[in-house]
């Protein structure tokens, strides 16, 4: 007999295994380990994204079994299962690295599906590398039941010659190899180092920030995206994951009372002060969109006018995650947010607390630090995520710029219509001051896919050329990209947009202080070169890729399927 509390907490899994006619199920089940007692329990999903395709996922099988033991400690019932992942790192700068974006569809998608078919009461995610967490947190929207995202954590640094390494600094030591500043046993060195273990890239980079800005929606339990990966914070961080679970089924609480505008623009403001990667874009708008919530690209620039860039980390700067994390993580930073009346305080948690009261008796970070900085001695005093329109990007780009690089920059086109080809173009040295490099047909639909551009940006600063030339492109970034770039225009190459027609020795203005990007050619010309352009055939026309591209909406609308 199902009882109110029943209803209450075990909504979904009480129409799969009670009753009579149910039998067959609880039959499977027993084979999988239940026992007759856990068909009265709430079935709670463990969402795992383990895999040995990457360091960034490969621990994340121990962490879902703490997930479980905390689930089952608070007598629910843990059922573990698995998505996928890919590895951008190895990926990067391959025909491979297409699926990358693609991934985070199928990763909401499969969650999704698992959810839907068991009938989970609720669910724990667990992601490590950059598509498991909108992936995660798309599913999570999508199905409004109970639910909590866990970080798989940051990884350690390398070490080589007393400096710090991780995996960009594999990326432009490439760079300066091809320009001869180190020979190949330093390369090597480098290669072999850089990576120590299980963790997610170690910069604010895509991992991290998409971490954090979970954290700051109120998705995560506090601390969630400021430990190691191998640690016993982590490990603790899983079980606390699971019993929480179980009290927000209890009080009946679920994503979208969490997921609201407010608790969005939280996210934005985090992601600005920590100098984030663009990618947080392209994901918070995809992740609003599962959620109902209307964020737009124009948000980031609302939001950007009075929020600071506060954080000294990679790649612009100089500190590491695991840096961060020994002077207490993201949330003293955020009481500084809260402080300042930059955060809303009054969003609801996973904890069941509101934002404030979660840092209520949050202790600031030690007086001697210099990797967060006061808000009245900011690293830049707006945001480094800059939306840019223009006759290059009429619905929108996004550009990374934090300052360091200059906030304008005029230059020259040399129009690639591939990735590979500006890479080979760059290695070679036939790229030079004053050159704008234009990578095109790399967007959703034209890639498809949107892969992300850390190989050329990477070259770029390995040649030293990271003040002297701009990169524009309809495809993203790497969180490890920093130089002068702009990625994310729309619309795209491939669907006609003016990026389409850009010629070699075109000029083209970045305007970071205008928030403009310009082709310098007169509108009638455009009109002229559109009406001659005719659009590529598909480079897919079967599978996974092309499925993509036929669903795939602009990445000014976060480049989602589910429209």
């Amino acid at each position: 007999m199902t009882t109110p509390e029943d209803k209450k907490t075990r909504t979904f899994s009480s129409k799969v295994v009670d009753g009579m006619e149910r039998a067959p199920s609880r039959a499977m089940l027993y084979a999988v380990g239940f026992k007759s007692e856990d068909f009265k329990k709430p079935q709670i999903g463990i969402a795992s994204t383990w895999s040995m395709v990457t360091p960034c996922n490969m621990h994340i099988n121990k962490l879902a079994d703490e997930a479980a033991s905390g689930v089952d400690a608070a007598n629910g019932k843990a059922v573990i299962f698995n998505t996928i992942t890919i590895s951008d790192g190895i990926s990067m700068g391959t025909e491979g690295m297409k699926y990358s974006l693609v991934s985070r569809e199928v990763i909401a998608d499969s969650i999704e599906t698992v959810v839907g078919c068991q009938g989970f009461d609720g669910i724990v995610a667990i992601g490590g590398c950059d598509k498991n967490m909108p992936g995660c947190m798309m599913a999570i929207a999508r199905l409004n039941r109970p639910a909590i995202f866990v970080y798989g954590g940051t990884i350690l640094p390398g070490c080589h010659k007393e400096q710090k390494l991780d995996v960009v600094s594999v990326f432009e030591a490439v760079g300066a190899r091809a320009n001869n500043k180190i020979d190949d046993a330093e390369l090597l060195a480098i290669e072999t180092k850089a990576i120590p273990g299980a963790g997610s890239c170690g910069g604010m980079y895509t991992a991290n920030t998409m971490a954090s800005a979970i954290e700051a929606l109120g998705m995560s339990l506090p601390n969630s995206s400021a430990q190691a990966a191998v640690s016993n914070d982590k490990r603790l961080d899983c079980q606390r994951a699971g019993a929480a679970v179980l009290d927000l089924l209890k009080n009946d609480i679920k994503p979208l009372d969490i997921m609201t505008k407010a608790a969005f623009e939280n996210a934005i403001t985090v992601v600005i002060a920590l100098g984030g990667s663009t990618n947080a874009v392209l994901h918070i708008l995809a992740m609003a969109n599962a959620a109902h919530v209307d964020i737009a690209l124009d948000d980031f620039t609302r939001i950007g006018k009075r929020v600071p860039m506060l954080a000294d980390l990679k790649p612009s700067g100089r500190y590491q995650m695991a840096e961060l994390i020994e002077i207490g993580g993201i949330q003293p930073l955020m009481k500084i947010l809260l402080d300042a009346g930059l955060l809303h305080g009054d969003c609801l948690t996973v904890t069941g607390k509101t934002l404030a009261e979660n840092l209520a008796d949050v202790k600031p970070y030690p007086a001697d630090q210099d990797m967060i900085h006061a808000m009245n001695n900011p690293i830049k005093k707006d945001s480094h995520l800059v939306v840019l329109y223009g006759n290059l990007a009429a619905q929108g780009s996004v550009a990374k710029i934090t300052g360091k690089e200059g906030l304008c920059f005029t230059g020259t086109a040399k129009v690639f219509d591939a990735e590979e080809q500006a890479l080979q173009s760059i290695l070679n040295g036939e790229i030079v001051k004053g050159d704008v490099i234009v990578i095109r047909y790399e967007g959703p639909k034209g890639g498809p896919g949107m892969r992300e551009m850390l190989s050329p940006t990477s070259a770029v600063m390995g040649k030293g050329l990271g003040k002297e030339v701009a990169l524009i492109t309809d495809g993203r970034f790497s969180g490890g990209t920093h130089g002068f770039v702009v990625g994310h225009i729309t619309p795209e190459a491939h669907v006609g947009g003016a990026l389409a027609i850009v010629q070699d020795g075109d000029s083209i203005t970045i305007d970071a202080e205008n928030n403009a990007l310009t082709l310098h050619v007169d509108d009638a010309e455009i009109a002229r070169r559109l009406a001659l352009w005719t659009q590529p055939a598909p480079r897919y026309t079967r599978g996974v890729l092309a499925k993509y591209a036929k669903l795939v909406s602009s990445a000014s609308l976060g480049a989602v399927t589910d429209n």
